[in-house]
């Protein structure tokens, strides 16, 4: 496995594990309420997006709604929801699909912003949101292109 993602493309839920080692109460996506939760953190995510003006340039679309579902649907998929955003779009190839775009550290720092905030109106357990927020930083820097202004 490289990168979160089994050789046939579908992204590996992540289980989270009891200090006895065992499974704890399903995986990360049942854990924190499903397709609702991850549908509030896109909705509140791309809230913050459509005002910023480094960010918002990023996305032609006038409506952020499409966005906002692809990110959800990525999100439940890779936590462990279902595979529907693999359905719809095949593999996430998320370098790839993000490398037309002018991803700098300015531009993670304001994506990690705007996630954070997202993240925070959870409220979810203190395991569970330094689980997602590693992931969700490591994917920030993962997505960058460019060092360059």
């Amino acid at each position: 496995m490289a990168n979160g993602f089994e050789e046939a493309g579908r992204v590996e839920p992540v289980r989270i594990k009891g200090t006895d080692g065992t499974h704890v109460g399903g995986n990360f996506y049942e854990q924190i309420g499903g397709s609702a939760t991850f549908e509030k953190l896109a909705n509140k995510f791309y809230e913050g997006v459509a005002t910023d003006e480094i960010l918002r340039p990023m996305y032609p679309e006038e409506d952020l709604a499409p966005a906002a579902r692809r990110l959800q649907l990525f999100l439940e998929q890779y936590w462990g929801g279902s595979d529907t955003y693999q359905q719809e779009r095949g593999h996430p190839r998320l370098r790839m699909r993000h490398q037309p775009f002018k991803i700098n550290p300015q531009a993670r720092e304001r994506w990690l912003l705007h996630m954070r905030t997202a993240v925070d109106s959870l409220n979810l357990p203190q395991l569970q949101d330094a689980e997602l927020w590693a992931y969700l930083d490591r994917a920030a820097t993962a997505m960058l292109n460019t060092f360059e202004d």
